[in-house]
């Protein structure tokens, strides 16, 4: 018996070890060589984890558009809490930056001690707007429509952090009505700031009279307008505070998503965050890594001739590498050579007449190896321009019947699954579609063409994507995209934009 408990002991504790060496870069210490085998943090990226979940104010709008920001700057990975309360010293120990976006109760010793010990032991802190009032022993207002909230006692090391915080007074703390004003800065050697104007103009709320420590390092302020309720002073509105061997930053903007959004204010959060959690800036003046990405895509977007909902310009969000401009009729956009304006253009009209100067300037756009993307009723077009829809586009629905071959047919509102049939880069990243839309049958399909996506509605021909064979540019047609259904539809979204990427010659030409 003695054996086999020995024998059970050695296995548990060999079992114990394995399991502790194959989670030891998740659950380890915070050594940056084993946050950097985190297999669901983006390597390179700063990591960063945003406590929210409480607010007076609209943190519901607020924390993702801080998220996003920091996203879209390229230098940060980003987590949300929303519960703070319970977070540990190993909760945080793979983030190297906390956000706090948050006016609501305390979170009680652990948490407060593993926050503490997490900037005191070198990691960064950025606090904003409200985020001085929350913790300094005043009354919290959990709910925005009540006229009583919360009592709470202060959490002293917190008011030490971010060295400035709203106080009964004298003086009270408190803003005047919100209204525009200049933000000034008066430290510009800072790498926070260094390189930017030296103020900028803004619409938000003007905090004055902080209780303010001798150990916060004010970066920016703004006249108090007496006329507008305010002191007569230059408020501080931003600071930086050293706590331990951590960096902390304090923004006062940001009441509100409308001035979260102010140029000024997404440049100097964003280059604060790094700031806090690397003690260098590497972000433009316009809160953004450095890149020699190429230029956008210039794109031209053809409607007119047919109803359709304003949901199909929302097809175009997020697509920062693509421009485009709206043409809502043919004629306004081929009354002039587009050739030197436009890299690709998408067609999503419905035309018949054209003019043999707009034809010129059409046929010169896709003569000169131009992208052309052809959306759905736009398969219509130019019913009589046998070079349009035989050549360029491959393929074309029949309005009316074509000498035995009856008029194509279409139905609204179908189920389908849409696969891909072929690797390209068009379809990688959309991949299989489940969705309700419009489909058309009977039309005329060149069998030259490039079939990439098929559907299996019965009410569809099936191929409703490709690649036409014009050989001077490159041209894709897609059958999807009638109304809300699928201009909502993020693989839909993806999938246009890709072809527009393909066509302006940005994707790899094709994926074996």
């Amino acid at each position: 018996m003695d054996r086999i408990i020995r024998k059970s002991a050695i296995v548990l504790t060999f079992c114990l070890a394995l399991v502790l060496m194959l989670f030891a870069p998740v659950f380890g210490p915070a050594s940056a060589q084993a946050q950097d085998t985190i297999p669901f943090f983006q390597a390179g990226k700063i990591r960063v984890l945003i406590l929210s979940g409480r607010n007076n104010h609209d943190w519901r709008s607020s924390t993702p558009f801080l998220r996003k920001v920091l996203v879209d700057s390229g230098r940060f990975d980003v987590r949300v809490e929303e519960e703070p309360v319970g977070i540990t010293a190993a909760t945080l120990a793979a983030y190297d930056l906390l956000v706090v976006d948050y006016e609501g109760p305390r979170w009680g010793d652990v948490t407060e001690k593993a926050l503490e010990d997490f900037v005191n032991q070198g990691k960064g802190l950025v606090a904003v707007h409200g985020a001085n009032y929350t913790f300094a022993g005043l009354e919290v207002l959990l709910d925005k429509h009540k006229p009583s909230g919360l009592k709470q006692p202060p959490w002293p090391e917190y008011l030490q952090m971010i060295g400035g915080w709203w106080t009964l007074g004298p003086p009270k703390t408190d803003h005047a009505p919100r209204h525009c004003f200049t933000v000034k800065f008066v430290d510009r050697e800072h790498p926070i700031t260094r390189g930017l104007p030296e103020s900028f103009r803004t619409s938000d709320e003007l905090y004055h009279s902080p209780q303010m420590l001798p150990a916060a390092h004010i970066l920016a302020t703004a006249f108090d307008d007496p006329a507008n309720g305010g002191t007569g002073k230059d408020e501080p509105l931003m600071w930086t505070v050293n706590y331990g061997k951590g960096s902390v930053f304090y923004t006062a903007l940001g009441h509100d998503l409308s001035a979260q959004q102010e140029s000024g204010y997404v440049s100097t959060f964003t280059r604060a965050a790094e700031w806090a959690a690397t003690g260098a800036v590497t972000l433009s003046a316009d809160g953004k890594l450095p890149t020699q990405a190429p230029p956008p895509l210039r794109v031209l977007v053809v409607t007119g001739g047919h109803e359709y909902s304003t949901t199909f310009y929302t097809v175009f969000e997020g697509a920062d590498d693509l421009h485009w401009e709206h043409a809502v009729s043919n004629h306004m956009a081929f009354k002039n050579d587009i050739r030197k304006d436009f890299d690709v253009l998408v067609l999503y009209d419905f035309s018949q007449e054209v003019s043999e100067a707009e034809k010129t300037n059409l046929r010169d756009f896709v003569e000169a190896g131009k992208g052309v993307v052809v959306l759905h009723h736009a398969i219509a077009d130019y019913q009589d321009w046998d070079w349009w829809w035989k050549e360029v586009v491959g393929g074309k629905y029949l309005l009316k019947p074509d000498g035995s071959t009856p008029a194509s047919t279409y139905l609204h509102g179908q189920e389908q699954c849409v696969r891909p049939i072929v690797s390209h880069p068009i379809t990688a990243r959309s991949r299989t579609m489940h969705l309700w839309d419009e489909t058309y049958k009977g039309m005329w399909i060149s069998p030259d063409v490039k079939v990439l996506l098929r559907s299996d509605a019965p009410t569809s021909d099936g191929p409703v994507a490709w690649i036409s064979p014009y050989p001077k540019s490159r041209v894709v047609y897609i059958q999807l995209g009638h109304g809300e259904t699928a201009h909502l539809y993020p693989a839909y979204r993806v999938l246009v934009q890709d072809a527009i990427r393909w066509t302006g010659g940005r994707l790899d030409a094709e994926k074996k």
